[in-house]
């Protein structure tokens, strides 16, 4: 009887002993478990707040470099309007870099105009001076001048073109051309628009009027080409 309980109070000592330990281990356990967890949810919230701090890094980078962009954005337009302005300035000069060329006589012309033909008078009364019934010098002058002066880019006078330093005097029947004689009729072609060249000429009390009150027969024509070779060089 004795025996047995001794047996049963052993028992119950190693019974409690294990119960106790088991309660540590499982105590131990959910401590342990707990933080692991909170350790877990920690490195978690680091990350989360690490890439967070990135996030607005990069942000904030993406700013800098959006308003650097802009930036020279607006400087590319600038230049590029700058340039734009150029290339009409040098547009422009090349404009009239061959618009000189072209009146000093140095290239080939090509382009609608006028011609305008003056002659002496067909019928001469007997008792009349001769030389009131011709063309002379300043009856070539008038229109070549008009012509000019409405924005001819070329003249010629029989096949001849005139330039800046050109001359036409008169000698006898025939008048003389930078040293070359030409005989009436005396042909005068012009390049530019036919509808502000021959208005010019035709006016009331104009050129046409004044020559044709010379006696000068006067005939002009619309020409759809005209061609001019470059003056020779000497």
């Amino acid at each position: 009887m004795t025996k047995t309980m001794k047996m049963n109070g052993s028992h119950v000592i190693l019974s409690f002993v294990c119960l106790v330990l088991g309660f540590m281990l499982a105590f131990s356990y959910q401590l342990t478990k707990k933080e692991t967890a909170n350790r877990q949810l920690e490195r978690q919230w680091n990350k989360e707040y690490e890439y967070r701090q990135q996030l607005i890094e990069q942000q904030e980078q993406n700013q800098k470099l959006q308003a650097e962009l802009f930036k020279k954005q607006q400087r590319v337009r600038e230049m590029e309007k700058q340039l734009a302005s150029e290339e009409q300035v040098y547009f422009n000069l090349v404009e009239d870099a061959e618009r000189l060329r072209m009146y000093l006589g140095k290239v080939k012309v090509k382009g609608k105009g006028v011609e305008v033909t003056l002659s002496d008078a067909s019928y001469i009364p007997s008792e009349a001076n001769a030389t009131n019934y011709i063309v002379h010098e300043q009856h070539v002058f008038q229109v070549v001048n008009e012509l000019l002066i409405a924005g001819a880019s070329a003249v010629s006078i029989n096949g001849q073109r005139l330039s800046h330093q050109s001359y036409i005097v008169c000698n006898g029947p025939v008048i003389e051309i930078d040293g070359m004689q030409h005989p009436a009729p005396f042909v005068i072609q012009a390049i530019g628009d036919p509808n502000v060249l021959i208005p010019a000429l035709t006016i009331a009390g104009g050129v046409k009027d004044q020559l044709t009150s010379d006696h000068i027969v006067v005939d002009i024509v619309e020409k759809s080409e005209i061609t001019m070779e470059p003056l020779m060089q000497k």
